[in-house]
């Protein structure tokens, strides 16, 4: 398998994969939890009979201090987010429910996040993510330092920070395509699962040049026989199946999770699987390729 001759392959698979996920972010807004957006959240049961989602619906939005809700069926539960309710208002909403069911209704969980917290936690899950990407490109260009040919120190962190951009774009239009069909929201969980993947993609795409680096001064010692795309494309060979590997240990646990694990984890275990495949590739078929084309850039201009 030859990946640096094949990398127009590669990268056109990674172009369409990641326009489908821009367009997706335009035609279906990923919708905000009430961790960001503030609000009520509240998750009931029936004791002697699932409840009908539909029927609490139509009951919910009838009731005059709702101004806006969501209701959905999770598994055995019903969901009700509306806009922020106080005690009383919580009070009501349960006994309008209850006066529509046989039997009795159980409150298994009920949260009020006021807007202000909704903008706060929204704000530094933004710096974060930034925080992340600064100290990567800062990481980078330290271990770096002193590499400088054929490709100068500073293109590695950028290659990094792109792939980077890659695996978060991809991973995020995958939740595009999991929130139509499981009414998955942006949460903080889904901020963790995307700092995750940030985190091991860099450190898999690091392995990868750190080998190209050590061949470098091989390469150098060696008055430079070999070019610089074969010295890429024997790294990527030395580190492909360890980078595989690892990878499908973390996989196969995470499947498993999506398989048996809890209801409330499946969404995040299968964003994180995803992230993980993504990294995985943009890893070996993007960025050491990446870092080729733009040797062969500065040598055409040269």
């Amino acid at each position: 398998m030859n990946i640096i001759k094949n990398k127009k392959i590669y990268f056109s698979i990674s172009i369409a994969l990641v326009v489908l996920s821009i367009v997706g972010f335009f035609l279906k807004p990923i919708p905000k939890s009430i961790e960001f957006a503030g609000g009520s959240q509240a998750l009931i049961s029936g004791n002697s009979a699932p409840l009908d989602y539909l029927v609490v619906s139509d009951v919910v939005s009838g009731l005059d201090f709702v101004d806006s809700s969501l209701v959905q069926k999770q598994g055995d539960f019903v969901s009700i987010k509306t806009n922020t309710l106080n005690e009383n208002q919580k009070g009501e909403l349960l006994d309008a429910i209850a006066s529509s069911y046989d039997g009795e209704v159980v409150l298994e969980s009920f949260t009020t996040i006021g807007p202000s917290i909704g903008k706060e936690l929204k704000t530094k899950s933004i710096y974060s993510l930034i925080l992340v990407v600064i100290a990567i490109i800062i990481f980078i260009a330290y271990v770096f330092r002193k590499v400088s040919k054929p490709v100068s120190s500073w293109k590695y962190g950028v290659v990094a920070v792109i792939t980077l951009l890659h695996d978060v774009i991809i991973t995020s239009g995958f939740y595009v395509l999991l929130s139509m069909f499981s009414g998955a929201e942006i949460n903080t969980l889904f901020v963790v699962a995307l700092l995750t993947v940030l985190g091991v993609s860099v450190n898999d795409t690091i392995v990868v040049f750190d080998r190209i680096r050590e061949n470098l001064l091989i390469n150098e010692q060696n008055n430079f026989p070999k070019k610089f795309d074969e010295v890429v494309g024997v790294s990527i060979k030395e580190t492909i199946t360890r980078s595989i590997s690892t990878s499908l240990t973390v996989v196969l646990v995470l499947l498993a999770l999506v398989l048996f694990g809890p209801e409330t984890t499946k969404v995040f275990s299968m964003t994180m699987m995803v992230g993980m495949i993504v990294g995985t590739f943009s890893s070996i078929f993007i960025a050491s390729p990446l870092l080729v084309t733009l040797e062969r850039i500065g040598r055409i201009k040269k």
